[in-house]
């Protein structure tokens, strides 16, 4: 009796996209490692260590309140802890998604020499970017003792804002990785992009500052929501509205499904170029 020969079929494997999510659970070992190195070697020789991801934006939301407390005092009293959310939550998503082009495309050589998941660096990235919000936090906390905001249940939300805007961030980075592997200018032209952005999205002003005619401007900008849906629980002390939550997954589970399906479609052809 002869032995039955089990035949390879291509058409039969997985999506790229499917394949790359295994493979990085595979690998999730190697994510831990990067998030390590990332965190160490930014505060490796740093003399505050990791206090300066406290006192980095808390000088910046310090400079911006002397120039915009009274400008914006009728609009948004305590001005500083309407600030200080957005700034956070903006500054998270802009390093996150700039730093995964440049780690990406830095990674292509590696990808000739040992295997690893296509998708490692930027994911590794954005947990590093994690890191530092939690940090983060703490100053928050301590402004909104400083200024007497009360700490109330609406607080538990944050974690559900977060891991949407990580989602998000993720997407939007992979997709720039993927189109900056092909046209090296389009990191850079990210980063104007980045600049312009950011003074759509009320980080530093209040939304009702614009008229009525103007503010369909925040309703088409997703970081405008989760920007809102960050700042409600600590500026407001309400939990974000069901229907902005629902919202907020929407936006970040589909970019991300997006970002990640175009990365790993082209990711294999991006190694052969490098």
């Amino acid at each position: 009796m002869g032995l039955a020969i089990e035949q390879y079929d291509s058409a039969h494997r997985p999506h790229a996209a499917v394949r790359e999510l295994t493979e990085l659970f595979r690998y999730r070992d190697l994510i831990r490692q990067l998030v390590s190195r990332n965190v160490k070697v930014r505060y490796k020789r740093s003399v505050l260590g990791l206090a300066w991801s406290m006192l980095s934006p808390l000088m910046t939301m310090a400079a911006l309140s002397v120039v915009f407390t009274q400008v914006f005092r009728p609009t948004a009293p305590n001005y500083p802890v309407y600030l200080f959310p957005g700034l956070l939550l903006w500054s998270f998503f802009a390093q996150t998604t700039s730093t995964i082009a440049v780690e990406v495309i830095g990674g292509v050589e590696l990808w000739k020499r040992i295997y690893t998941p296509r998708t490692a660096f930027a994911v590794a990235t954005v947990c590093t970017g994690l890191v530092h919000l939690a940090l983060a936090l703490g100053p928050l906390f301590a402004l909104m003792l400083l200024f007497r905001t009360p700490f109330g249940v609406a607080l538990a939300a944050l974690p559900v804002v977060i891991l949407f805007t990580a989602l998000f961030a993720l997407g939007v980075g992979l997709a720039v990785a993927a189109v900056a592997g092909y046209f090296a200018d389009v990191a850079d032209l990210y980063q104007i992009v980045l600049g312009t952005w950011m003074y759509f999205t009320p980080v530093i002003y209040p939304r009702t500052i614009l008229p009525d005619r103007y503010q369909w401007i925040f309703r088409v900008n997703p970081m405008a929501l989760f920007v809102e849906a960050f700042r409600m629980p600590i500026y407001e002390h309400t939990m974000p509205p069901p229907a902005l939550l629902l919202s907020l997954a929407v936006l970040g589970i589909a970019t991300c499904a997006f970002g990640w399906w175009l990365f790993t479609r082209v990711a294999d052809d991006l190694a052969r170029r490098g």
